[in-house]
């Protein structure tokens, strides 16, 4: 990337490989096939963001291996600032076996590079340029990642930036509820855009909980907008002291793989976001967005046509 271009958000945490099963609708136990993609939520949505035209800054870690080899070879394929991604030399680069699904799909992770986030890595003149700061539930999990990331985070809301994270919860990610859940409300009292499922808030609780008290806990943690994806059935924002915000996920003929859908879903809000554009218009252009990914395995295709197929009917 082209260092006279400014960054307009910072994606930090995983970068990994997915193995996907090819067999659609099986579990992990009787898929015998698997195809290898460019993984992990903010990597994701770095590739989405660039593809839509944007300029982000990903930071992560990876191993010096075939793997690492693959992931930078994938990310500098487009848009994307490389230079804050660390090979490390001693650590293998993290990989998640998935199984492709309609719904939630079952993974197994097998965690080694990916927590191995310094602050060196995100230097102030970075934070300073940006205009958003992103991570991510899975990337708070484990330390250093987590220590740096918070500290980060607080220098990034000390210089006015947008805050930004994916409540991405899983038991598997980080067996230890309560600690997870004081490590949220810390990133929150940063006032970040969130985004949660009810898949995550059921995991995170140990429970079915009700959308209200999903949303009084975040509005309490210090938190003023809240995006919760309903899958099939939409979502539900929830800005604080005013009025939610509803609308019906966009119908589609067949779910190709349901893998990245969220992170599609966050890339297009942030995207809108970012042009300022009115939440409600934000929420239609992430929910075609996710639309888009839900009929593609493995990531997004290069040719979305913004104006299209993203702005033409919201």
């Amino acid at each position: 990337m082209k260092k006279d271009k400014k960054i307009d958000i910072i994606c930090v945490g995983e970068a990994l490989v997915d193995f996907i099963g090819h067999e659609y609708g099986v579990g992990i136990n009787e898929t015998r096939d698997y195809h290898r993609y460019l993984g992990g939520s903010p990597t994701n949505v770095a590739m989405n963001l660039a593809r839509l035209g944007l300029h982000p800054a990903l930071v992560a870690t990876v191993g010096d291996d075939g793997f690492g080899e693959y992931v930078f070879e994938r990310i500098q394929e487009i848009d994307i600032d490389t230079s804050f991604i660390k090979k490390s030399k001693d650590i293998p680069t993290s990989t998640i076996i998935i199984s492709r699904s309609v719904e939630t799909p079952e993974f197994i992770p097998y965690r080694e590079a990916d927590c191995f986030i310094e602050e060196v890595q995100i230097p102030t003149k970075l934070l300073q340029e940006a205009s958003i700061f992103h991570t991510t539930c899975f990337a708070l999990s484990r330390n250093p990642a987590r220590n740096t990331i918070l500290k980060k985070a607080k220098e990034a809301f000390k210089l006015g930036k947008k805050l930004s994270i994916d409540v991405n919860f899983s038991e598997k990610i980080w067996p230890n509820r309560v600690e997870a859940s004081s490590v949220i409300q810390e990133f929150c009292a940063f006032d970040p855009l969130v985004k949660i499922s009810e898949d995550d808030m059921d995991r995170l609780f140990a429970r079915k909980v009700s959308h209200d008290e999903i949303f009084d806990f975040f509005h309490k943690s210090g938190v003023s907008v809240v995006c919760l994806t309903l899958g099939k059935n939409g979502v539900i924002l929830s800005e604080k002291n005013k009025d939610r915000i509803t609308l019906p996920a966009i119908k589609i003929n067949e779910v190709m793989d349901a893998t990245g859908a969220g992170d599609a879903f966050w890339s297009g809000f942030l995207f809108a976001y970012l042009r300022e554009y009115p939440l409600t218009k934000c929420l239609n252009i992430a929910l075609k967005l996710a639309a888009l990914k839900l009929q593609n395995v493995g990531r997004l295709p290069n040719n979305i046509n913004v104006m299209t197929d993203l702005l033409g009917t919201v």
